[in-house]
């Protein structure tokens, strides 16, 4: 297909027409469309989408000055996109004014454009007209002059929030603590949630007197600056009550709402009060997309507009849960997470998000660990001539062969792993910690060092500690290592996440870095895990840690289970015939 495109030379055509003639089978393949030969309403962006950093925001600001669009079309993970114009002309307009001109595609590249018979079809769709069940917006809830009396509770109000990198927040009642995404209800805040808020459950109870009873012990208060926003979650079951009920100052802002493929887009006027109860509380993820326009459907349902955003404060009010949580929506519910994961799916999520994941990064793995961690390396030089010592998880073999008056092994489940170590010349073989093939009360030691946290029920984690007790001899001695959950301890901050240097830095204000979330993956047995952020506070118990190799691409996660303060010690206790000698907190080398 041959298209002329107005303004261009003759050498920029032939090039525009080159690239054109290979994208018609990019988009064919991609998204399931055809090019058109004539000119029709609908613009295929043939090389920009999600996928290379395209927004809606970006399409509508360009491509809306040659006339209004009837729809705006992104689709997942791919490089090409779509729009609609109610007008072929105006199609053609933008066509010939911006087709292989307009420096918008990755890497500041020209855009190209197509004409296609019609826009692809998702099997997501954005949903504009309805509300997920159980949710409430109510417009105008409080009047300007009530509105300023509320920022007016803002401590930090006076501080620039509008260009500051971080959100700012406060708390009222009970500090909301990102890292655990939860409150710790038995420490109340000596600031209770302020009494010039009460005049809105009053309010509240003439208008919607189901609500009538909602009295919060908890608020939370956000400043959003324009490009800020909220990643996909839902607010955890067994920290609060519903409903949570939110009040926007200061802007509007479209906030999302998802569950099972279904994609619901809220205006949330200024001076509106949000409510999340039943369903959308606890079953719908909510999130606001980071970015400083909103583009949103007309109230027509048909084009759209472009909403700029402005500095924006949130009221999050809840109401703290005692006792546990009762919803009918198990699935999204933290306290029954645990039960989802049964010995079937436990064994699936570790061969895929363990064992697989350390043979595709034995060698890069071993390339970092090299120096022992000196409480390890103390612990196996105690023991004396003649002893074995057996290292369960025994990685690239770097505790064994300190002691040359002992016999040392080491086992590992990973191949990779084990070869490295035969590489060494130290004596290792291949099994799983759920059953070692050695005889009972058989050795004088076991040490097994970052392994157990890598199962993922709290039944093989305590069986795992069962099979090393069980080929301990009486009087034997073993080590166990784990990752904690807490990675701050007496007010300093672990080498961890010490080693990210934005954690280094002490600050006066409270703040919460906007790109602070979980996002969740889906996994067998229809469990979800959040991955965690590197080199940051854990946010969950069950997470998936990120491991990019050095030389490639691929970032591979792997499953871990970090225990909380004595955790492990509880796990211990219920197992005979043993004494827990010493429990400690370690870190780095």
């Amino acid at each position: 297909m041959s298209v002329q495109n107005v303004g261009c030379s003759r050498g920029q055509q032939k090039k525009v027409n080159r690239k054109l003639a290979k994208f018609q089978h990019v988009i064919k393949k991609e998204a399931g469309v055809n090019s058109s030969p004539i000119p029709t309403n609908n613009l295929a962006i043939c090389n920009a989408g999600l996928v290379n950093g395209l927004t809606e925001e970006s399409i509508f600001e360009y491509f809306s000055e040659f006339g209004p669009l009837s729809d705006i079309l992104l689709l997942p993970g791919k490089s090409c996109s779509f729009l609609a114009y109610e007008d072929v002309m105006c199609a053609v307009a933008a066509y010939n004014a911006l087709n292989g001109k307009l420096d918008i595609a990755q890497y500041n590249r020209p855009i190209y454009l197509l004409y296609v018979d019609q826009l692809p079809r998702l099997s997501e769709t954005t949903i504009w007209d309805k509300l997920p069940p159980g949710l409430i917006i109510i417009n105008d809830f409080i009047s300007t002059a009530e509105e300023e009396s509320l920022l007016k509770l803002c401590s930090f109000r006076d501080q620039p929030c509008g260009i500051m990198k971080n959100r700012l927040v406060e708390h009222f009642g009970f500090e909301f603590r990102y890292d655990i995404n939860n409150v710790d209800k038995d420490k109340p805040l000596s600031c209770n949630v302020p009494c010039e808020t009460n005049f809105l459950w009053a309010r509240l109870q003439q208008t919607h007197p189901e609500f009538g009873q909602f009295q919060p012990d908890q608020l939370t208060v956000n400043c959003y600056s324009p490009g800020q926003g909220i990643p996909h979650h839902v607010d955890t079951h067994s920290a609060f009550e519903s409903p949570i009920m939110c009040l926007s100052l200061a802007s509007t802002i479209v906030m999302e709402f998802k569950n099972e493929g279904l994609h619901i887009c809220s205006l949330l006027p200024r001076r509106s009060l949000l409510i999340m109860s039943g369903e959308s509380r606890y079953n719908w993820t909510h999130g606001i997309v980071p970015r400083k326009f909103d583009v949103i459907r007309n109230k027509s349902a048909v084009g759209f507009t472009c909403l700029k955003r402005e500095t924006r404060i949130s009221f999050t009010f809840r109401k703290v849960l005692h006792g546990d949580c009762k919803c009918s929506f198990k699935a999204k519910c933290d306290q029954m997470k645990q039960n989802n994961i049964n010995g079937n799916v436990a064994a699936q999520l570790e061969a895929l998000h363990v064992h697989e994941v350390y043979e595709n990064i034995a060698d890069h793995f071993s390339d970092t660990r090299h120096k022992p961690w000196p409480n390890v390396l103390e612990f196996v030089q105690s023991f004396t001539y003649g002893d074995i010592l057996v290292d369960v998880g025994c990685g690239n073999g770097k505790y064994l062969g300190h002691n040359k008056y002992i016999f040392d092994i080491g086992c590992d489940r990973s191949t990779g792993l084990v070869d490295i170590c035969r590489g060494k010349k130290v004596e290792t073989f291949i099994t799983d910690c759920l059953s070692i093939p050695i005889n009972d009360q058989y050795v004088d030691g076991v040490i097994s060092i970052a392994v157990i946290h890598h199962l993922a029920t709290e039944e093989r984690r305590l069986k795992a500690i069962k099979e090393m007790v069980r080929i301990l001899r009486i009087g034997g001695k073993g080590l166990i290592y784990v990752w904690a959950h807490e990675q701050i301890k007496n007010q300093k901050k672990s080498s961890y996440i010490m080693q990210c240097r934005k954690n280094r830095k002490e600050t006066t204000l409270k703040h919460l870095d906007s790109s602070e979330g979980r996002q969740e993956v889906p996994l067998p047995g229809g469990i979800e895990l959040p991955v965690h952020a590197n080199r940051s506070n854990f946010k969950a118990s069950d997470v998936l840690v990120p491991w990019k190799l050095k030389d490639d691409n691929k970032t591979f996660l792997r499953f871990y289970h970090v225990f909380g303060e004595h955790e492990l010690e509880k796990m211990c206790q219920q197992i005979n015939n043993i004494e827990i000698i010493r429990s400690y907190y370690d870190q780095g080398n």
